[in-house]
């Protein structure tokens, strides 16, 4: 089995192409809403990706298959005075969960991060995902607080 794990070229057609399919598989997934992409979305999402500079993806292919994705902003910590890395979405698609994918994109997304100086990397989990838990339990990740007696931090959103 030839395992990739590699920086995403947004400009490259073939890797425009897999981001799209790997997101909307996530998409359709229980954990990624079970809704596929908007249109709007698969025709744009790439093209904008590529205007963002704090932005960059990580995939991973499976004997040349697209099997997994990692999304990440850069972003600041205004307590340590440092970047850190956001991961928005962590993707590995149901026929390669298992291999230990996640372990190695998210490999790639420390070594990026170290390259960049920055003081943590972040992601928020939905809390039925337990398997999706279990792998970032396993890579290092935990719950966040900054008082024990305040608690963790909860992720919270407005639609706008």
């Amino acid at each position: 089995m030839n395992i990739e794990v590699k920086i995403i070229d947004y400009l490259d057609k073939r890797q425009a192409t897999d981001i799209i399919y790997l997101l909307d598989a996530y998409s359709q997934d229980q954990m990624g809403g079970s809704k596929p992409l908007s249109e709007s979305v698969k025709l744009n999402l790439v093209n904008e990706l590529s205007k963002i500079p704090h932005a960059f993806s990580v995939i991973c292919y499976v004997n040349n298959k697209p099997a997994g994705l990692v999304n990440c902003f850069e972003a600041f910590s205004t307590f340590k005075c440092k970047p850190l890395i956001n991961i928005h979405d962590v993707i590995v698609v149901s026929e390669f969960r298992g291999l230990g994918l996640s372990q190695r994109m998210l490999s790639k997304v420390e070594e990026i991060a170290k390259s960049k100086g920055c003081c943590k990397i972040t992601l928020e989990v939905l809390e039925g995902n337990k398997v999706a838990q279990s792998s970032y339990i396993k890579f290092g990740f935990a719950g966040y607080e900054l008082d024990p007696v305040m608690g963790n931090a909860l992720f919270w959103q407005k639609d706008l």
